[in-house]
């Protein structure tokens, strides 16, 4: 029996399989509400009463000689400490954008929405990136004949404005931070960034109700895309036209920097929730404005990821060997 885990800082989902992707059992745990990974094991282990043999868990944060320290909970996971406890006889971690890269290939379309539909290169490398809390990132490499899928933490290389607006935003954000990364911006902790900024130097009047409620607001940035999907602001509308063109533009730079001939994936939380403003154009055109390449990345296929288990699915996808 295998059990696989998607682990995050709000829930981790944790299932069992057999012989192939389709989870037996499936169970949701609120992640702070336990001290170790291992506690939640023990958990599921005792309320399915099923008997593992190897487990395997998409972590959000890097995987260092078998070890990750968790990204917004308090926990260290490592590998063979694990296996010793739940006398597990082979435990593998990997990168939640990892584990996601695993299950790509294995999709089915109906879990895709298509943003640029060009013919796929069969042998082509393919990358994930992934707006959620955080930017993730990883890529899937095509060798003889499969996928092999690598880890990336380029969320947090450092920002590359395009044009004076995107210059002024880097400036603003050098005074509140010593590094502005894309995931300053182009994550659901950055959203608010990009409308702070807009807010003091566009002078647009917002909308009062829609003012208080960012500001009473825990998720802001849910508020912010919320308000601009629904036409109840400007200023919002601005902000979420703004994530995207800078979300389309670091995609066309993964795509570039490993020939991405076989697609583009947006995996992640916020895409499947602003798909309106995805297909609008404004990504496409950040995605290919890159001067003498921008042919070649018009020949790029690009999709949403609208399965919330990818990672789940992938990281079982990788340790039953598909």
């Amino acid at each position: 029996m295998l059990i696989a885990g998607d682990v995050g800082g709000t829930k981790t989902r944790i299932a069992c399989y057999e012989k192939d992707p389709v989870p037996l059992r499936e169970k949701v745990y609120v992640s702070d509400e336990f001290k170790h990974l291992e506690d939640i094991l023990e958990k599921f282990i005792a309320e399915t009463g099923v008997t593992v043999e190897r487990a395997v868990f998409g972590m959000p944060g890097p995987v260092l000689n078998g070890t990750v320290r968790v990204t917004n909970l308090p926990w260290t996971v490592n590998e063979v400490e694990m296996q010793t406890r739940l006398n597990i006889g082979e435990v593998r971690l990997l990168n939640d954008l990892e584990a996601t890269a695993y299950g790509i290939p294995f999709l089915p379309a109906h879990d895709l929405h298509v943003l640029n539909d060009v013919p796929v290169a069969a042998d082509g490398n393919r990358v994930v990136i992934a707006p959620g809390t955080g930017l993730g990132e990883a890529i899937l490499f095509h060798h003889a004949g499969r996928y092999y899928a690598s880890p990336s933490e380029g969320g947090h290389a450092s920002f590359a404005p395009r044009n004076l607006f995107e210059l002024k935003l880097l400036r603003y954000l050098l005074g509140r931070f010593d590094h502005v990364s894309y995931e300053r911006i182009c994550s659901g902790i950055g959203v608010p960034h990009i409308y702070d900024y807009m807010r003091k130097s566009l002078h647009i009047r917002e909308n009062p109700e829609v003012a208080k409620a960012i500001k009473e607001a825990d998720d802001r940035t849910r508020i912010i895309f919320e308000s601009a999907l629904n036409n109840k602001s400007e200023l919002c509308a601005e902000t979420l036209k703004t994530f995207v063109s800078i979300l389309g533009s670091e995609a066309g730079n993964m795509a570039l920097k490993v020939l991405a001939r076989g697609g583009v994936y947006l995996g992640g939380g916020i895409p499947p929730k602003i798909l309106p403003a995805l297909i609008d154009g404004i990504f496409m055109n950040a995605f290919t404005d890159k001067g003498r390449f921008s042919e070649m990345l018009r020949q790029i296929p690009v999709y949403v990821i609208l399965n919330e288990k990818t990672a789940l699915f992938g990281a079982a996808c990788y340790a039953l060997g598909l």
